[in-house]
């Protein structure tokens, strides 16, 4: 994919975001159709719902029958988006996703909204902290996470244009552009440089990549020079961009919005082994634990997954410490 055409405010939230890029794709490409499982969801999508009546299907909350639909969609040509709460779509719809999107090789465009602790106070039920670990293990489905609104048009983007199964997973905070105006195409299949420096990779998905920007700047307060690496595509991952962050640097710190287990972490801790790149490293994600409930932020930072809690990390491996 060579770039995203400007169709969106980069403050809008992310529904806004993909509303706005669905209207834009489906104006062009009469086979695009949009799935939801709950008819809150669908009501967000009211301006494509307007626009385009008869591209919409509001399944129900029945998620199972909301991706078989699609699957079904799918192999009659039609190109289907699916929206719905991560933590239902991921976990509830597992089965479906497994034989009918992966083994049927359906070209089934998985949206996950409101995706990691984004319902915070709501609990574990509606967390999805273990997406990345399961849909990685699917044959043939892309993942991704995209950090911004720059980035989440350029997924919807890349999943209209794939030829098979993708899972974009969305937050619900909306987050500003990191991207620069200007800067250039925004792409999502490989990763992006945001910040250059020699002392610490900082490598972050997801709305996580704000947080690693924050802690750069901390460091760079303290005289600590960061490199911070933004991987959208959670799978395939970028393996170059990886492993040359972290022969520049002295440290590696891998953030995101998941389980330590199964996610960007591990990823690119099995990378950085097989290509011999031997520097500490350390992965921050949500521990091996019941989560507790709250705030996204407070529960993220309750975990040291904020700006501060990453510097300190930094700081310790950089001291020899971990």
């Amino acid at each position: 994919m060579s770039g995203v055409q400007a169709t969106v405010d980069r403050g809008l939230a992310n529904l806004e975001v993909l509303d706005a890029t669905l209207r834009d794709l489906a104006a062009a490409d009469p086979s695009i159709r949009v799935l939801t499982a709950d008819s809150r969801i669908s009501g967000k999508l009211v301006p494509f719902a307007r626009e385009y009546p008869q591209n919409m299907v509001e399944i129900g909350i029945a998620e199972q029958n909301l991706v078989g639909v699609a699957a079904g969609l799918a192999s009659c040509g039609k190109k289907p988006f699916v929206v719905s709460p991560a933590c239902f779509l991921t976990s509830r719809s597992l089965e479906q996703i497994k034989v009918d999107v992966s083994y049927g090789q359906n070209a089934v465009r998985l949206i996950g909204i409101s995706a990691g602790i984004s319902y915070g106070p709501l609990g574990a039920s509606h967390h999805s902290i273990a997406d990345f670990a399961a849909l990685r293990a699917m044959p043939g489905v892309l993942v991704i996470a995209p950090g911004d609104n720059c980035e989440t048009e350029a997924a919807i983007r890349l999943a209209a244009a794939a030829d098979g199964a993708v899972y974009v997973r969305l937050g619900k905070r909306p987050v500003s552009c990191f991207h620069a105006e200007g800067a250039g195409p925004v792409v999502v299949d490989r990763a992006t440089r945001l910040r250059d420096g020699r002392d610490v990779a900082i490598v972050a998905t997801g709305e996580t990549v704000h947080i690693a920007l924050g802690a750069a700047d901390i460091l760079r307060e303290h005289g600590v020079d960061s490199s911070v690496l933004s991987v959208p595509m959670v799978r395939p991952l970028d393996v170059d961009a990886v492993v040359s962050a972290a022969k520049g640097a002295r440290a590696v710190v891998v953030l995101e919005e998941h389980s330590v287990h199964g996610g960007l972490g591990e990823a690119c801790a099995s990378v950085l082994m097989a290509a011999g790149v031997g520097v500490p490293f350390r992965a921050l994600g949500i521990p091996d634990e019941p989560i507790v409930n709250g705030d996204q932020l407070e529960v993220l930072a309750h975990y040291g997954i904020d700006a501060g809690g990453v510097a300190h990390v930094v700081g310790a491996l950089l001291d020899g410490r971990r």
